[in-house]
């Protein structure tokens, strides 16, 4: 595992704002920064740290130390991570998990400990359901939200015999379910594949054998890079169309995708082009920062960040007040990059969600805005949670 240290104060030396509390405010963040789907975690840090930058260095006017360390993508990692920090670094706040078996073997030990979670990407339906928690925060979406989207849409185009393919972890059956929740027609298939898998192979001959009229892939990091290539060389692109999730055909992997990508629908609650003044501030900073244009996660990170100024800054920098703090992240009182913005009763976003294209622009292999989808659109999993 890697560590690095962010003493926020150092971001801004020259800039006199005077703290707030006596202790800083300590943040966690555990992600992934190596190994496979170590794009997703560096995009989630890199939105973050931007975030921060962009406030002095300061969340909330306050003194800010963030320690942000390497899961490696292993769940033995993260609950070690989750340990020393909880217990020896007594830190406020923990965010950052990409992978939701992660964030299921870590966010009940840190709501357990009377700390809180914010998730900048995973959001398994137990953790907006049954497993909800007051000091649990999911800033990005619930599982199912990209995945019902994108059903609504295939079943509203008419196409009536579908084949799915997910990895088998938790989010993969989310998000088959959650496309299945709004998707009326016949299934071809419905396939559970390895975690990490490369080749897909097996899988396309099955495929093609059955005869879709589309395919819905979720399939995040790596294994959406090598899952379209193969596909697209199986000449399927112009045959059978299809549709994913973002995750699958976000900014950080469809450079490693190509061409392959081009023509590929998928949902997404953001998108670079989104006409709004917080989005198009925050697209031009990330690439004068990074030299790159941001992806989903790094805009779900940075949104993170900005709830977590805007109620810090609430509280006066003082996080010893659970109640005040609670209040102050579920009002979520800050100027998002995705525009509409809410929490629900179980803490998950109510948000709209937009139907993508990837194309190129530029020279630029990117994603824009097709329609929207859904408005203000809440999970399937509120009714469950007790809060």
């Amino acid at each position: 595992m890697t560590k690095t240290l962010f003493a926020a104060a150092a971001l801004a030396a020259a800039i006199a704002l005077p703290a707030q509390a006596a202790e800083p405010v300590r943040i966690g963040m555990i992600t992934t920064l190596s190994g496979g789907g170590a794009s997703l975690g560096i995009d989630t840090r890199d939105g973050f740290m931007l975030a921060v930058k962009m406030k002095g260095g300061r969340l909330g006017g306050a003194e800010t130390a963030i320690d942000i360390v390497d899961d490696a993508r292993k769940v033995g990692n993260a609950k070690q991570i989750a340990t020393r920090m909880l217990q020896q670094d007594d830190v406020d706040v923990i965010t950052g998990i990409v992978w939701s078996n992660l964030a299921l073997a870590v966010v009940p030990a840190v709501t357990g400990a009377d700390k809180f979670y914010l998730s900048t990407n995973a959001a398994p339906s137990h953790l907006a359901g049954k497993g909800c928690h007051p000091n649990y925060f999911a800033v990005s979406y619930q599982n199912d939200n990209l995945d019902e989207a994108a059903g609504y849409h295939v079943n509203a185009k008419g196409y009536d015999n579908v084949y799915l393919i997910a990895p088998n972890y938790p989010a993969g059956r989310d998000h088959l379910n959650g496309f299945k929740r709004y998707y009326k027609g016949g299934l071809a298939g419905e396939v559970y594949t390895k975690l990490g898998q490369v080749d897909y192979a097996a899988e396309i001959a099955n495929l093609r054998a059955a005869k879709p009229d589309a395919v819905f892939i979720f399939l995040p990091g790596g294994m959406g890079i090598n899952f379209t290539k193969q596909y697209a060389q199986a000449g399927l692109v112009e045959r059978i169309p299809l549709f994913g999730p973002a995750f699958s055909f976000s900014q950080d992997i469809l450079g490693a995708v190509g061409d392959a990508a081009l023509g590929v629908f998928n949902t997404a609650q953001w998108s670079p082009d989104l006409d709004i003044p917080a989005n198009k501030a925050f697209v031009t900073a990330f690439q004068a920062e990074y030299g790159r244009l941001p992806s989903l996660y790094a805009s779900q990170g940075y949104d993170t960040a900005l709830l977590l100024d805007s109620a810090i800054a609430k509280v006066g920098g003082d996080l010893s007040d659970k109640a005040a703090f609670r209040s102050a992240l579920k009002a979520a009182e800050f100027e998002t990059v995705r525009g509409k913005f809410s929490f629900g009763s179980n803490h998950h976003p109510v948000q709209d969600v937009y139907m993508r294209k990837v194309v190129k622009v530029n020279g630029t292999i990117t994603n824009e805005v097709v329609e929207k989808v859904f408005s203000i659109h809440q999970d399937a999993y509120a009714a469950d949670c007790g809060m």
